[in-house]
C-alpha cells in the first residue's frame, strides 16, 4: 500500500527546524524589545531599564516554557505580547522641533530654478575644537551646467566597518559643496552608536562646504579620510546631485530616524552605484567602507588606469588637510596627487 504523505523522519526534521526557528525568534525579539524599551520607553532612566528587563523576563519564561513544551497558552500569548510591542514602536513619530546641536541645528533646503539650485543653510562652520567654532549657515546657488566632478568621501568612522560616505560635487569656479547624511541629535545628548538603532536619533542631509565638512574629520577629528574621483558622465552627475537635493527637501519637510545600518547605504550609496550602472547586482561590499571602493571599482566607476592600492594610497587626504588648515585654496590643494584628477578648467 502506497501513500502520498512524506516519511515520518522527514515530518520529524521540519517541526525539529520549526521548534528551533520559533526558538531563535523568541530569543531574538526578547533581546530587541528589551534593547527597544530601553531606548525609547517614554520615562526616566530607571524606569526604562525596569520595562526593558521586564520583557526580557517574559521572553525568557517563554522561550523556557516553549522549550519545555508544558503550555501551548504560550503560542498565543507571547505573538500578542509582540504584536502590541511592534504596533508601539511601528509609531514612535520623528521630530523636527528638538533642542539641536548647533552643528546640526538647520536643515539643508533646496530651490530649483532651470539649471540652477539654490541651497539654503549651507554649512561652512570655523572649526577650532569639536566644541569651539564659529557657526556659519549660508545660502549659496549652484549651476548644475557647471558641474564637473563627482567624488566619494570617505572617513574612518567608530565603527570602521560601516561606511558613512561623503559625496562631494565639483563646479568648474573651483568650489565645491558635499552631501552627507548626519544623526541629527540634541544640545547635551551623547551620541551612541548602538542608540541609532532604536530611534534615538532623527536623520539630516547636510550641504556642507568642504573645508567644513573635510576638515573637520581630518584636523578636528584626527580621522583617515581618504578621497576617490568617481568616474561618471555629467547627465549622471546631474542627476545624482538632484537625487540629494530631493532627499534634503524630503527630510526637511518629514522627519526621519537614523539608522546607521541602512541610511547611509539606502541614502548615498546605492544612489551613487545607481548612476554608475543600471541594475547593479547586490553585492555587501556596498555596506562597509573598507571594500567599498572595490566594488565601485569593478563596476569601473573609479577612475580608469590606475590599481586599487593606487587610488586607496593616492586619494589619503589626511595629510594634506591638515598641512592645508586654514589657508586659501583648500580643496584644490587636497586634491594634489590625487589618482584621476586634472587640474579643473576654468571658464
Amino acid at each position: 500500500m502506497t501513500t502520498d504523505q512524506p516519511p515520518r523522519e522527514r515530518v520529524h526534521l521540519l517541526g525539529s527546524l520549526l521548534r528551533v526557528l520559533s526558538m531563535l525568534v523568541i530569543l531574538g525579539f526578547g533581546i530587541w524589545g528589551g534593547l527597544a524599551l530601553f531606548y525609547q520607553f517614554p520615562a526616566v532612566v530607571w524606569l526604562r531599564a525596569t520595562a526593558a528587563a521586564l520583557w526580557a523576563v517574559l521572553s525568557l519564561v517563554a522561550l523556557i516554557v516553549y522549550i519545555r513544551r508544558r503550555s501551548r497558552l504560550i503560542v498565543l500569548i507571547y505573538p500578542a505580547m509582540l504584536a502590541a510591542l511592534l504596533f508601539w514602536w511601528d509609531n514612535i513619530p520623528a521630530s523636527s522641533s528638538r533642542d539641536w546641536a548647533e552643528e546640526v541645528a538647520r536643515t539643508t533646503a533646496a530651490v530649483v530654478n532651470g539649471p540652477e539650485v539654490t541651497l539654503a543653510n549651507v554649512r561652512n562652520f570655523d572649526w577650532r575644537t569639536a566644541t569651539d567654532y564659529t557657526p556659519r549657515w549660508e545660502n549659496r546657488t549652484y549651476d548644475l551646467e557647471k558641474l564637473t566632478s563627482v567624488d566619494l568621501i570617505l572617513p574612518n568612522e567608530a565603527i570602521p566597518a560601516i561606511a558613512h560616505p561623503l559625496i562631494s560635487f565639483g563646479f568648474d569656479d573651483g568650489t565645491y559643496v558635499t552631501f552627507s547624511n548626519e544623526i541629527r541629535w540634541e544640545k547635551n545628548e551623547s551620541v551612541s552608536e548602538i542608540g541609532t538603532l532604536f530611534k534615538q536619533y532623527e536623520a539630516i542631509v547636510i550641504a556642507a562646504d568642504e573645508r567644513d565638512s573635510i576638515r573637520l574629520r581630518t584636523n578636528i577629528r584626527g580621522q583617515t579620510v581618504r578621497l576617490y574621483r568617481i568616474n561618471m558622465p555629467k547627465p549622471a552627475m546631474r542627476s545624482l546631485f538632484m537625487t540629494y537635493i530631493e532627499q534634503a527637501n524630503s527630510v526637511t519637510e518629514t522627519p526621519r530616524f537614523y539608522n546607521t545600518l541602512t541610511t547611509d547605504y539606502t541614502d548615498i550609496t546605492t544612489e551613487l552605484v545607481s548612476r554608475i550602472v543600471t541594475d547593479a547586482p547586490l553585492d555587501y561590499r556596498l555596506w562597509f567602507s573598507a571594500t567599498l571602493p572595490a566594488s565601485i571599482a569593478d563596476l569601473n566607476g573609479l577612475m580608469p588606469g590606475f590599481t586599487l592600492d593606487e587610488l586607496r594610497n593616492g586619494g589619503t587626504i589626511s595629510g594634506r588637510a591638515q598641512a592645508v588648515n586654514t589657508a586659501p585654496g583648500f580643496s584644490s590643494r587636497i586634491r594634489a596627487g590625487v589618482p584621476g584628477i586634472a587640474p579643473l578648467i576654468r571658464s
